[in-house]
């Protein structure tokens, strides 16, 4: 069966962007500047090896929040655990953290290139974010209910809908016309360059939500989208996570999405189908929300102040017994040069090599230090459980 299409034009989803004659048009660009400026600054501050480790934690913390902007609460240390197929017995749990796992390799495989430049806006790319999200869900999680006649329609990864959906207020458009607002998204989204491009992220993560090209899903679909979007624009490295603000202030966040489906109210409110006025309070909202989080993990990251915290943990640790003697010593060692060749470490700690692989089993265990192999040099690791003393405010402390 073929799917409807009610023959809707491209025009009802302008404007795509914000146009050059908007009135606050000069703030929101400076926002974009700066948080452009900000975001390459802060990754460069950091030991490049240190990047890829706390992008490990941001990948967990960003599933956290994008999933409970859901209503889905799967804490970062239940989500390390699901990484290491350590399952809670409950079976809801256990689907959540499946659910949480599936989207940090999605994530992963975005960080990894997967997804870079305008294939992030691509139908193509978009239906991969999907799919590859959908097929390592549990049968449970890609069942939904549609709620007038309450049938249970199961949700095919990475298939565009074939049906009408009503999500609030809002009627999305035929299923029929989706590929062809998909290709006029690509081709608007993907053709701009950097500045506008950053500009028009939020309006690309809003118009994807408003098309709602699938039966569920979509709302991690377009954050993990603006995710790539700003991963390549801004080179974060995957530092930091717009997701984490957008949970923050969920009430804003999904007012305002609401809010840029409105029609245009009149001649002064853009020259599309949909209020440009509503699109430029969702943008500087978005950029605001990006820059805040560029500014929150530059203060965690504060060398002195997160030595400060890493080593008064240490240095807990080892009066409690958990950590041998001098386990600090390689820990500042690691923090001041970024990494630690294993054939130092006898040498900082002058207690003979059996006693210094005792040290680095030790640290190992904690999930403190990782390396690449058994010979690899040491780097430093951000464990979720230990967020709470090392990186405080990152996310909430697991209740018991």
């Amino acid at each position: 069966m073929s799917a409807e299409d009610r023959k809707e034009q491209v025009s009802l989803m302008e404007p795509t962007r914000i146009g050059d004659g908007y009135r606050f048009r000069a703030r929101i660009t400076d926002l974009a500047f700066e948080l452009a400026q900000r975001s390459a600054g802060f990754r460069r501050s950091l030991p490049p090896t240190m990047v890829a480790t706390l992008a490990d934690l941001v990948r967990s913390m960003n599933c956290y929040y994008s999933n409970l902007i859901e209503g889905h609460d799967t804490h970062p240390i239940d989500i390390e655990r699901a990484l290491k197929n350590d399952y809670s017995n409950d079976a809801r749990k256990r689907d959540l953290q499946l659910e949480a796992k599936a989207h940090i390799a999605v994530q992963k495989w975005i960080d990894e290139g997967g997804l870079s430049g305008s294939a992030a806006t691509s139908a193509e790319g978009i239906c991969a974010i999907h799919r590859r999200f959908c097929e390592l869900l549990p049968e449970d999680l890609l069942w939904v209910e549609e709620p007038t006649t309450k049938e249970r329609l199961k949700v095919i990864p990475g298939e565009i809908r074939r049906r009408d959906v009503q999500v609030g207020r809002h009627v999305a458009i035929s299923p029929g016309a989706l590929p062809r607002f998909l290709d006029h998204f690509a081709l608007v989204y993907g053709a701009l360059g950097k500045t506008e491009s950053i500009l028009a992220a939020a309006a690309a993560h809003h118009r994807l939500l408003w098309m709602h090209p699938f039966l569920d899903g979509n709302g991690r679909v377009a954050r993990l989208m603006s995710h790539a979007q700003l991963l390549s624009l801004l080179d974060t490295g995957a530092v930091w996570s717009v997701a984490r603000g957008l949970a923050r202030n969920v009430a804003d966040y999904k007012r305002l999405l609401a809010n840029c489906d409105l029609p245009r109210r009149n001649d002064l409110d853009g020259r599309g189908s949909l209020s440009e006025d509503e699109l430029g309070a969702f943008t500087e909202f978005f950029l605001q929300v990006c820059l805040d989080q560029v500014t929150f993990m530059e203060g965690l990251m504060q060398p002195n102040r997160l030595r400060t915290r890493i080593l008064m943990w240490a240095e807990e640790e080892t009066r409690l017994g958990k950590l041998p003697a001098k386990s600090t010593l390689i820990l500042e060692a690691i923090l001041y040069r970024g990494e630690l060749p294993r054939g130092d470490v006898d040498t900082i700690v002058g207690t003979g090599d059996r006693q210094a692989r005792r040290i680095v089993s030790s640290l190992s265990d904690q999930g403190v230090v990782v390396s690449e192999s058994t010979r690899a040099p040491l780097r430093l690791a951000f464990p979720a459980a230990l967020a709470s003393r090392w990186m405080p405010g990152l996310f909430p402390e697991k209740a018991d």
